[in-house]
């Protein structure tokens, strides 16, 4: 599969219109999965997430079964590649709406999924590890907002352009009190002093489904995940540090900028113990 392909409200179509708030104001929420021999990896955890974000801005989430109707009318018409391996993305929008920012009285949420191939990772990322590079933008504080996956990703795009080096696989992101946040396309976990920390994102930051599949699996192991605050200094004496999304997974961080930090097997051990593919 070489091109990218949309379903706006159950047709298949290219666009959606200039007024729709999702394009106008970024006024919508979207999650992105994998798509694996026909199903969609942890579907449940993402519609469950989807509501949730959704509610937090006042939006009405479309059922999961309309989702799922849509899905599958969408992939009637799919290759066997894309069937096979592609990363499907849900955007919820407020809908139609005038100029100005108010929300409608009343809206239908505009439903938009796009069908992208699977980026081909090489294999050594999952055998040697990343870097990551500390990026100079910082994500500002708005509690309102935290843990979602809103449309208004500015902060991560001037993040993500900073990226030009191409030793780096992603970058690292802080607030504005040093407070190491996460990665600009993945949340991050670390090993420090016999324990398992997260950074807290009651301020800002994406609360994604891996990290959450991630703290689930701790919590049937009985065993404690800590979400506080974690400083550059925290990360650098880490004993080891992953990344974690929904599309790539599980990722050893091997170096942050030009120093090596510690690295075991403990992204390997997570990728095993959540059933993730690599290719």
């Amino acid at each position: 599969m070489t091109t990218v392909r949309y379903c706006v409200n159950g047709k298949l179509v290219n666009g959606i219109a200039p007024t729709n708030r999702g394009f106008a104001y970024g006024d919508g929420v979207f999650r992105t999965m994998r798509l694996l021999n026909g199903e969609l990896q942890d579907w449940p955890l993402h519609y469950q997430t989807l509501v949730a974000d959704c509610s937090k801005i006042q939006i009405v989430c479309p059922s999961a079964e309309l989702l799922m109707q849509e899905f599958k009318y969408f992939m009637a018409s799919a290759s066997e590649a894309e069937v096979q391996f592609s990363i499907l993305k849900i955007i919820i929008t407020r809908g139609e709406g005038a100029r100005g920012y108010a929300p409608p009285a009343v809206s239908e949420p505009t439903r938009v999924l796009i069908l992208s191939p699977l980026p081909a990772y090489p294999a050594e990322i999952y055998a040697q590890g990343i870097a990551l590079y500390t990026c100079q933008t910082r994500l500002a504080h708005q509690p309102l907002l935290a843990g979602i996956k809103h449309l208004n990703r500015l902060e991560n795009v001037l993040a993500r352009a900073e990226l030009k080096d191409p030793r780096f696989f992603d970058g690292l992101l802080r607030d504005y009190d040093d407070h190491v946040i996460e990665a600009v396309s993945g949340n991050l976990f670390i090993r420090k002093d016999g324990l398992v920390m997260t950074p807290v994102l009651e301020s800002c930051g994406v609360a994604g489904v891996m990290r959450q599949k991630i703290l689930d699996w701790y919590k049937t192991q009985r065993q404690t995940v800590l979400v506080t605050t974690l400083t550059m200094q925290d990360l650098l004496s880490a004993e080891a540090i992953v990344i974690v999304n929904s599309v790539y997974g599980v990722l050893q961080v091997s170096h942050i900028d030009e120093q090596a930090v510690s690295t075991n097997h403990w992204a390997k051990e997570l990728r095993s113990q959540l059933h993730y593919v690599t290719h």
